[in-house]
């Protein structure tokens, strides 16, 4: 009985089916976002709050970059950049989604920080 179990383990570690502890660890990453100002920040941070997995975010509004930490076993990068992307925002080379960028104030648009400083 034993020799099935470890010719089974085995197997498991050499096909990667054998899930590892660091799998379990939380993860971080950078996204860098079409965002332009304090109510982008919030609706990136609000939008990606309510993502499954995610644990914590900050949007830094100068380098346009999104640190998000979050659980591999309930999410992953890409869903994360969906959101970004469905919230009207663009993520990393991924492009925002025209419907929720239309929903968008105009200050939040592509050209919004020019609008911004002629106010």
């Amino acid at each position: 009985m034993q020799r099935r179990l470890f010719l089974g383990t085995a197997f498991a570690v050499l096909t990667g089916s054998v899930t590892l502890a660091d799998d379990t660890k939380p993860q971080t990453v950078k996204i860098k976002t079409s965002a332009i100002c304090k109510m982008c920040k919030a609706r990136i941070e609000r939008n990606l709050a309510y993502e499954k997995g995610v644990t914590d975010v900050t949007l830094d509004v100068d380098t346009k970059v999104a640190t998000v930490t979050f659980n591999p076993k309930k999410t992953d990068v890409a869903k994360i950049k969906a959101n970004i992307v469905k919230t009207g925002y663009d993520a990393d080379e991924i492009s925002a989604d025209p419907k929720g960028y239309d929903k968008l104030p105009n200050c939040c648009k592509k050209g919004g920080e020019k609008l911004m400083q002629h106010q």
